[in-house]
């Protein structure tokens, strides 16, 4: 009870949050209010090497609408959290497991197998993965870059499919 209050956002760090994510006020607080329940050790994280509310913000920031961006009366200073090119990163960097800009085909396979679990034999998984890529890869290192990604996906709605509508 009493390390509850050692972790109630301050004023300054709403502020903070807002210019950085584009979340309201009132939404900020709401979703500390979720954070926190789900913040059994009550440290301010949801693991203590995993993410804190700052980060979890910056991460549900990717998923608010982009029309929201037209309510936020300060004119951004970078490029929105929630741009169709900052949902297509978080996308990409989903499947790309080691850092290194690209999806290979192992890394493909194991994002599917955590998708999928045991519903699909390795071999159709294999198919898929090798199709996509095939589809995908442009200039043929057998791997998908952020570029290749974003070609892929360029009529596709990814600023509604990525949006999940906050309560003010």
């Amino acid at each position: 009870m009493g390390s509850r209050a050692s972790t109630l956002l301050r004023e300054e760090e709403i502020e903070e949050i807002k210019k950085e994510t584009g979340f309201s006020h009132s939404q900020i607080t709401r979703l500390y209010s979720r954070f926190t329940s789900l913040d059994k050790g009550e440290n301010g994280t949801l693991r203590e090497d995993q993410v804190n509310f700052r980060g979890f913000m910056r991460t549900l920031a990717h998923f608010r609408p982009v029309e929201d961006n037209e309510k936020n009366k300060n004119p951004p200073t970078t490029e929105p959290l929630n741009s169709r090119t900052n949902k297509l990163l978080f996308a990409f960097r989903l499947y790309d497991l080691d850092r290194d800009d690209k999806i290979s085909r192992d890394e493909l396979l194991q994002v599917l197998r955590m998708m999928v679990g045991v519903n699909i034999s390795d071999e159709q998984l294999g198919s898929i993965a090798d199709r996509t890529i095939q589809e995908a890869d442009q200039n043929g290192d057998n791997c998908i870059s952020f570029q290749e990604f974003m070609k892929v996906l360029e009529k596709v709605d990814v600023e509604q499919k990525m949006s999940i509508r906050f309560l003010h």
